[in-house]
């Protein structure tokens, strides 16, 4: 069973990159209609989400232990992708249920089932931030554009938005009946309206 798919069309080649139940992350050519690599960092251990960078230097891959494994991309001359091991990042005690680099690669979101949401800096991996204020599991997460603000999405049925420079929630959203697992933020207005002053 698939657990998560990226598609990564920065290159002239896309390519597809997905995580299964049982460990194994494959890379699909598009072009070629073929796995092009496959990679099995934990033997057995699902694979619950998948990040790749959006200038295409770096994918991320956390799993139920816990575990983030990081790798930098190289392009060959061949146009093959080659994954070379960067760093393995223990981050949370719980299952990892998304990891999201930012949009100016600065910083790794890891959101998890033991309450929290961690931001590492990727200059070290150093753990910047530990985002606590969600009272069960934290499903989603997504950054703004400009990676100075993350929205969470929580089993405790609430959505937060998160000040990155103070790791403080600012806005907490309530009305669900039921667990948040998913969130999106459209940011995109504040930027046109930069543009038009």
């Amino acid at each position: 069973m698939l657990t998560r798919a990226i598609f990564n069309a920065t290159w002239i080649q896309g390519e597809l990159i997905s995580g299964d139940q049982h460990g194994n992350i494959r890379v699909w050519d598009l072009t070629a209609n073929s796995c092009s690599c496959e990679l099995v960092p934990e033997v057995g251990t699902a694979v619950r989400s998948i990040s790749v960078a959006s200038d295409a230097s770096l994918v991320v891959a956390a799993n139920n232990h816990g575990t983030c494994y990081v790798w930098r991309l190289l392009r060959e001359s061949t146009m093959a992708t080659h994954f070379e091991p960067l760093h393995k990042l223990k981050a949370h005690n719980g299952y990892i249920l998304k990891c999201l680099l930012s949009p100016d690669v600065q910083y790794l979101a890891t959101a998890s089932s033991d309450k929290t949401v961690k931001l590492w800096n990727l200059d070290g991996f150093k753990l910047e931030k530990e985002l606590k204020g969600h009272q069960k599991w934290v499903w989603d997460c997504v950054f703004s554009v400009d990676a100075a603000y993350l929205v969470t999405a929580s089993s405790d049925t609430t959505a937060r938005l998160w000040d990155l420079s103070s790791g403080e929630a600012i806005r907490i959203y309530s009305g669900h009946q039921k667990a948040v697992v998913c969130c999106s933020l459209n940011d995109s207005a504040s930027d046109q309206r930069e543009e038009e002053q």
